[in-house]
């Protein structure tokens, strides 16, 4: 009795560790008695096709790979507003005073926490996307990721979604050596009350949260080509230009000959008449009629 108390308290007192893995995209390996393509059954099936509708959302807007940690239930309630409030000032709403009831909501970001095995499965038989630049932009990171599709691709929304991630959860503070070796010394240390249970303390969270890549209709985009792809005009802007561009040699063309019209032509013709004639004197020949 006393050594299964003594087992329990050993294994209270050591910290819960979630195991983490990274999305891997590499061709499956058979084992034996099981055959390809591997099919999913029950939680992992209802999980493989719900990534299959998130990836195929990624053809009309982008998919950012967030890789995340030491999230509490709150923080991440906190995250997904900070994300709404950037999307919806970065695209007005549409509703209007005048009929606030037939106005259909606007389609928002969802972010999604994934299990790594089978992403990995979906991403592997998702058309279109090159693996090879996937394992890349993964690399070796391990543990927990998410994902966050946007409902259309609009760079000044995703910009704003880029700059909020980066203002709800800032960047860690690399620790000095003072401080690394003084947590060593107190992990180290000998307990003040020998011979007695340690108290338990509340871990602190210090929230991580870090873009990977994304995936914008079907190429891989590593975060410095995102973050350039977020500063693009948008698609109305660019058509504008586009028709600017086209339109611009025919205005050049449409200007002149405005001008040479009504008595800028007859002036025009008067005086090649008057050209004509001056050359005509000079050489003796009579002048053209």
């Amino acid at each position: 009795m006393q050594t299964r108390c003594s087992s329990w308290l050993a294994t209270a007192q050591t910290p819960f560790a979630s195991r983490g893995y990274a999305i891997s995209v590499k061709p499956a390996h058979i084992l034996p008695g099981k055959k390809l393509p591997r099919v999913f059954k029950d939680k992992k099936a209802f999980q493989y096709n719900w990534y299959r509708r998130i990836l195929d959302g990624s053809r009309d807007g982008p998919l950012l790979i967030l890789h995340h940690d030491q999230f509490s239930a709150n923080r991440l309630v906190q995250l997904r507003r900070d994300i709404i409030t950037a999307s919806n000032r970065a695209i007005p709403s549409p509703v209007s005073a005048a009929t606030p009831a037939t106005s259909e909501p606007q389609p928002q970001p969802t972010l999604t926490f994934i299990r790594t095995s089978i992403f990995g499965a979906a991403l592997r038989e998702f058309p279109g996307v090159n693996l090879a630049q996937v394992d890349t932009m993964i690399g070796d990171s391990t543990g927990t990721f998410a994902v966050l599709l946007l409902p259309s691709f609009h760079p000044p929304q995703l910009n704003a979604i880029l700059r909020s991630l980066e203002r709800s959860v800032p960047m860690r503070r690399p620790k000095t050596p003072e401080e690394i070796k003084k947590e060593q010394q107190e992990k180290n240390a000998d307990p003040e009350t020998p011979g007695r249970r340690v108290k338990r303390q509340r871990r602190v969270l210090q929230p991580e949260l870090k873009l990977v890549g994304a995936l914008v209709e079907g190429k891989v985009f590593l975060p410095a080509g995102i973050k350039d792809v977020s500063q693009l005009p948008t698609l109305d802007t660019l058509r504008a230009q586009i028709v600017g561009l086209l339109s611009a040699p025919g205005m050049q063309i449409a200007g002149v000959l405005s001008q040479a019209s009504g008595g800028h032509l007859a002036r025009t013709l008067e005086g090649l008449k008057k050209g004509l004639e001056e050359d005509a004197a000079a050489s003796g020949t009579a002048p053209p009629s």
